[in-house]
């Protein structure tokens, strides 16, 4: 455990009093900035869980669907899978399998099955992409929000210089540091959100491939078992 000596405490202090101290626009940037960056932090956590989930329930599913020879098998528990979007794939796969074998017995138009399964690839990734276009929104935004606030502090140290009559530290200081605080969160919110904006994304990417992969699986099957 790292304990914080009397530099590091003294740096603290001086930086929540200047906080406390900044002018009412500085301080409802901060604020702005801040909710930015906490909802920014929930949705990454969140995110992170859903994928790891999906990963794992994905991977058990995709075993067992390469154990099985037979759709309907497969079809008797591929609940127990959920939420693996493989599993919902499937799912969308096979009520398209079973349309055409209880309509003419076999398996005759593949290229609507093949739409079937792209329908429910879409879906998913349309789940994944949930809420990522707020952590793109954060990304963006923020560093123009800490912007807005260095330029106000900048303002507001002129109007300082003004009212003293002279370029004083004491006439410029806190304009100053309210505009490289305001600048400092919103750099604060913005890194993550790029960094993991950009990493959902590649993963999405993973699981684009990883369910057109399994739709030509499936289709092979669908082929194998009640094709003519």
């Amino acid at each position: 455990m790292t304990v914080l000596g009397p530099p590091a405490l003294l740096l603290q202090n001086e930086i929540l009093q200047m906080i406390l101290d900044a002018g009412p626009v500085s301080k409802a940037v901060l604020i702005v900035l801040l909710l930015f960056s906490l909802l920014s932090w929930t949705i990454i956590f969140s995110k992170l869980g859903n994928f790891r989930q999906a990963q794992g329930s994905n991977h058990r599913f995709l075993s067992a669907f390469r154990r099985t020879d037979k759709l309907a098998e497969m079809n008797t528990f591929a609940a127990q899978f959920r939420p693996a979007p493989l599993a919902l794939v499937f799912e969308f796969g096979y009520r398209e399998v079973e349309r055409q074998v209880n309509s003419q017995g076999r398996l005759h138009n593949i290229a609507m099955l093949q739409r079937a399964m792209q329908l429910g690839s879409s879906e998913q990734l349309t789940k994944l992409e949930r809420n990522l276009s707020w952590l793109a929104t954060t990304a963006s935004a923020t560093p123009f929000i800490g912007l807005f606030g260095t330029v106000w502090g900048i303002i507001d140290s002129f109007r300082g210089l003004a009212l003293e009559g002279g370029a004083s530290l004491r006439a410029v200081a806190p304009g100053i540091a309210d505009a490289l605080i305001a600048t400092a969160f919103g750099l604060v919110a913005a890194i993550p959100a790029v960094i993991f904006y950009n990493y959902f994304l590649h993963r999405i990417k993973e699981f684009g491939a990883r369910l057109d992969d399994f739709g030509s699986e499936f289709v092979n099957l669908a082929e194998r078992s009640f094709g003519e």
